[in-house]
């Protein structure tokens, strides 16, 4: 590695165990992550997370996409591990490939293909989420290298792939977002990159671009549908990921925490874990004291509204509220973290505190619509970053 340089991460998907996955058997995945910050040279993180055996990896690529399933002509490279085309994955662990020279222009979409040689069922725990853009996974075969890939099927989530980091200058940073499904975009459009840490991304690279400030800065999107701070649900909490997610991302200057709603929801109505602000309030300052013990900034985004909310019934209530209320303010005042995102107030309804916007709602009374996830991004002071 040249001096004055380091890797970075460029894109990031947290894993957790996959939902809804049929399995594969001598399939080829086609994984389109977008990057954020770009440079000429990758490498690729596969995990085998959440699987109950070793993963076999046939074979893995990287090139630029192209549309659709194509990719960009010469841009091909082969992926290694230890200097071999193929790889064992340990159960629980992951695998980092050697760096390929690589021209990835900042924002570029990149196509990353893994052959798996063997059946890989559902009961193997299949590490993925969804995704909120169109995948590929191939007929029977070994497709890793073809220009165009034949399509077996779509989907629309994260398979075993869960990393790209680029060679960066010594000065760049990467920042994490740290979140649920607010986080991870759910109901956005799919393949219109709406959600905030998207926005963020956008925002980041503008500002380096117009030549007014700002160092580089890589945006790793470790948002998961359902997390919670303090207790599991399809997949790990948020303390029990940070480690994982945000700890040992590399390159990582800044984290952006957005958590506590699916703690407040309580999904599955357990009265053991009926949470209140001042428990949340615990988790959020472990997350920080974490975070600072590595020299790690931290920026806590406060909790948007869902008094209306049609996606779980009876998932608002007044006393859930007022631990919202608890949280949000103690977020702004406490100065427990270096900044301060307040996604409540560019989200909430003047009129109805409650409520988002109905201009920002993407209908469902939880989740925004794709301007209100891009508000998000816009409400985030670059000069936090820098």
């Amino acid at each position: 590695m040249a001096s004055g340089t380091k890797w970075v991460g460029t894109w990031a998907a947290a894993p957790a165990p996959a939902e809804g996955a049929a399995g594969f058997n001598n399939h080829t995945i086609r994984m389109m992550p977008r990057v954020s910050l770009g440079g000429d040279r990758v490498r690729v993180r596969i995990s085998n997370a959440y699987g109950t055996r070793d993963l076999q990896i046939g074979a893995a690529h990287v090139a630029l996409r192209d549309k659709g399933p194509a990719i960009v002509d010469g841009s091909d490279r082969v992926l290694t591990f230890g200097g071999s085309g193929s790889a064992t994955i340990a159960a629980g662990s992951f695998a980092l490939s050697d760096p390929v020279e690589l021209n990835v222009p900042a924002l570029a979409d990149l196509a990353v293909s893994v052959h798996l040689p063997g059946a890989v069922d559902p009961a193997f725990q299949i590490t993925g989420r969804y995704a909120r853009q169109t995948n590929y996974i191939s007929p029977p075969g070994d497709f890793t290298g073809a220009a165009v890939m034949p399509v077996g099927n779509l989907t629309d989530q994260w398979f075993f792939v869960s990393g790209v980091d680029v060679l960066a200058p010594s000065e760049a940073g990467g920042v994490v977002a740290l979140g649920d499904s607010l986080t991870d975009g759910n109901i956005s459009t799919i393949d219109a990159f709406c959600r905030w840490p998207d926005q963020l991304a956008r925002r980041l690279l503008a500002e380096r671009a117009d030549g007014s400030k700002g160092r580089p800065m890589a945006v790793m999107n470790q948002g998961l549908g359902g997390n919670r701070i303090l207790h599991d649900l399809r997949g790990d909490s948020g303390l029990r990921r940070f480690d994982r997610d945000v700890l040992a991302q590399p390159g990582i200057s800044h984290v952006i925490v957005m958590l506590g709603t699916n703690d407040l929801r309580n999904r599955w109505a357990k009265p053991e874990e009926e949470v209140t602000g001042e428990q949340m309030i615990a988790g959020l300052q472990q997350m920080a004291l974490r975070a600072h013990d590595r020299g790690i900034r931290i920026i806590a985004a406060t909790l948007t509204p869902f008094g209306n909310e049609t996606f779980m019934a009876n998932a608002w209530n007044p006393t859930r509220e007022r631990h919202r209320v608890l949280v949000n303010t103690w977020i702004r005042e406490s100065g427990a973290f270096d900044g301060v995102a307040d996604f409540d107030a560019a989200l909430r309804d003047p009129e109805i505190p409650t409520q988002m916007r109905a201009v920002d709602d993407c209908g469902d009374g939880l989740h925004p619509s794709d301007s209100g996830y891009c508000k998000m991004g816009d409400a985030i002071d670059l000069s936090l970053l820098d």
